[in-house]
């Protein structure tokens, strides 16, 4: 698929790879705002082709008295605001089949968590859409295995599928990414890096996943190295208090020396 066939993406022709960033979860209409307007001036600087990413809800908690949402109907409306203020497209995660046809009345990309790629009936409902689905690859999964999850959003017939790789299982309690999946799976859908929840630390004897916003730019800068189509930023003006995911995002004021430093390696590897 081209970038070009989601609404409002701008860009394009710039060579960069695309982004997807933003808050890991929708907190509130100010921060959603706030984040998208600082995200949206560097990334018009740099040229790089954005969305912004919300989550409308958060399912997949390992404690039940985790922040879940502000309430699906609003949480959504922010991300329709954001895309109506800004003229950019959104994405956000999906969690159950009636997620589906209700997400994708208010954003251009639908995101398969990784836990649940693997569910066939979710996959299939995100791809009658007609958006963009964005299969995040499972932690237990080969790269080579992804292509029966973009197999199943083309035989609903729906040809916009991107993979999103986001680290595999090491052990209990970390997460690691195998470089040598990129080229694999670009074999199959336009290949995205998430960075930030490649540095997680989940499964932490409090509940709260763990981890490794310092090793960032260092996973950003590989997976640019290695011909990523995009990347996937978390990002958030106070990490230390966000409700979700705060161990491993970037703090917004690091944002635009990341992306610099980012389309300077990618302008160099075009050039070779």
């Amino acid at each position: 698929m081209a970038l070009t066939d989601i609404p409002n993406i701008k860009h394009t022709d710039s060579n960069n790879f695309f982004l997807l960033a933003g808050p890991c979860a929708i907190e509130g209409e100010d921060m959603a705002m706030r984040i998208a307007e600082r995200a949206i001036s560097i990334t018009d600087k740099l040229e790089i082709p954005y969305v912004f990413k919300g989550s409308f809800k958060k399912a997949n908690r390992s404690r039940i008295d985790s922040f879940t949402g502000i309430g699906d109907e609003k949480a959504l409306k922010i991300l329709r605001k954001v895309s109506e203020t800004f003229n950019i497209p959104t994405v956000t995660d999906i969690h159950e089949v009636s997620d589906a046809e209700k997400a994708a009345q208010y954003v251009d990309v639908l995101q398969i968590p990784a836990f649940l790629v693997r569910q066939t009936d979710l996959v299939v409902a995100a791809a009658k859409t007609g958006k963009v689905v964005n299969l995040k690859k499972g932690q237990f999964m080969s790269p080579e295995a992804m292509q029966h999850a973009v197999k199943k959003v083309h035989d609903a017939g729906n040809q916009k599928a991107w993979i999103t790789d986001r680290g595999t299982m090491f052990g209990y309690q970390d997460m690691i990414v195998d470089f040598r999946g990129i080229p694999t799976m670009r074999q199959y859908a336009p290949t995205v890096l998430d960075v930030t929840h490649s540095l997680q630390q989940p499964n932490q004897s409090s509940g709260v996943t763990g981890g490794r916003p310092d090793m960032i730019e260092t996973i950003a800068r590989a997976g640019v190295v290695n011909n990523v189509d995009g990347l996937f930023i978390e990002t958030h003006f106070d990490p230390a208090n966000a409700k979700s995911d705060g161990a491993n995002m970037l703090h917004l004021d690091y944002l635009e020396g990341l992306l610099t430093n980012l389309v300077t390696i990618r302008k160099t590897i075009n050039n070779l």
